[in-house]
């Protein structure tokens, strides 16, 4: 009977958006008259963020399930998924890039990890690809180019609102900051909040640690040693699953501040039944599109593999929501090029405007979406699940 309810959402979850798909005629949306428009899925599904951005994906998996059309100029086509893998990697993301080029897509979207959408840019400019990043927070993805998009804040502004929250919530004056050496993302973030913080009054003890490394004991106890206020550690969910369990044994009671790629059901499974204190910064707050949220979680537990890749529950990540309203903006860009040419996409995107499950999607003159409000939540460490905090601006 459960399995029977959830195909019910599912289903009434397609009727309902699949009005926004756009097709006039019904028989055309089925058979695809027009053909086949590839879309490139540049995500990681291994490494050290393999498990965000398998949940990035589902975002875009859904949404392709319940509009798997597109209709250009009265001519309706198909639109294909095209998965690679650039296994969380800034040296095998460009074989990766190079791959979707040579399986002839429209347009890319992805990744999750600044990184590796850094790393692929290059290959994409050159063969004349636009891409929409999905939650790649880093400046330097959309910097001095114009091929490269993206709908989420950015890390400046993600740097900030986490220093404020510190400061307005936990009066903090020192913080401890760490990062992962050579790691865009978080040495980004970490530099980004130093740069607040500091402009509040506060004070930073920063140390990074090297790829590899599985021990966090020593930089607890420096944490610990300093006397800070707060503990900032925007890492992989790989690494901040470590951090949970030595925060735990060292009785560490400052809490734990990160972005956006600790919104996830790994890091609320690592801290489950510790006494730990997490908030993250994130892009979505589940109930905040009851349509969006029932419909996703039915079709991850309808299936096997989506369940698997949901980390084996259906808890609703932000990066999911943002992967499907990335796919969107994407067919948006399509119907707005009137054409599946790479070249006509790109030129179109500066003017596409849609809006999200995540809130209302334009792009500003460097491709980046204009934001200004990011979700604070807190993880309930007897329950596993996030809760809402607040919405956090910037003074």
């Amino acid at each position: 009977m459960k399995k029977l309810a959830l195909l019910l959402v599912f289903v009434l979850a397609v009727a309902t958006f699949s009005v926004g798909c756009g097709s006039k005629d019904k028989a055309a949306a089925t058979a695809g008259e027009g053909g086949v428009i590839k879309i490139g899925v540049y995500e990681p599904a291994s490494g050290d963020n393999g498990a965000g951005g398998k949940q990035e994906t589902l975002g875009i998996q859904y949404a392709n399930s319940i509009c798997p059309t597109v209709e250009i100029n009265g001519v309706t086509y198909d639109v294909q998924l095209e998965l690679v893998d650039n296994e969380s990697s800034t040296d095998k993301g460009p074989t990766a890039a190079k791959n979707l080029v040579g399986k002839g897509v429209s347009v890319v979207l992805g990744s999750y990890g600044s990184g590796v959408s850094i790393a692929a840019s290059d290959i994409f400019a050159e063969a004349g690809i636009p891409a929409i990043g999905v939650t790649c927070t880093n400046p330097q993805v959309t910097e001095g180019n114009t091929h490269y998009f993206r709908i989420c804040f950015l890390d400046p502004f993600q740097g900030t609102v986490l220093a404020n929250f510190a400061t307005d919530v936990f009066a903090a004056k020192t913080a401890y900051c760490l990062s992962k050496l050579g790691d865009d993302y978080s040495v980004g973030l970490c530099n980004y909040f130093q740069k607040a913080f500091e402009g509040l009054g506060g004070k930073v003890v920063y140390e990074t640690f090297p790829d590899g490394n599985s021990d966090f004991t020593s930089y607890v106890a420096n944490a610990i040693k300093a006397n800070a206020d707060v503990f900032f550690a925007p890492v992989s969910t790989e690494a901040a699953a470590l951090i949970i369990d030595q925060a735990n044994a060292q009785g560490m009671d400052m809490p734990i501040l990160a972005g956006d790629t600790w919104d996830s059901n790994v890091i609320t499974g690592a801290a489950k039944g510790k006494n730990v204190e997490i908030y993250v910064t994130t892009f979505y707050q589940e109930g905040g599109n009851p349509e969006f949220d029932s419909g996703v979680k039915a079709w991850i537990e309808a299936d096997s593999t989506n369940l698997a890749n949901n980390g084996g529950n259906t808890d609703l990540a932000a990066v999911t929501a943002m992967g499907y309203d990335a796919y969107f903006t994407a067919l948006e860009a399509l119907k707005a090029a009137g054409s599946p040419a790479p070249a006509d996409v790109m030129a179109a995107l500066p003017g596409v405007s849609y809006k999200g499950v995540c809130g209302m999607i334009t792009f500003n003159e460097t491709g980046d979406a204009n934001r200004d409000i990011a979700y604070v939540k807190k993880c309930n460490t007897e329950t596993g699940a996030w809760e809402f905090v607040a919405e956090q601006g910037v003074k």
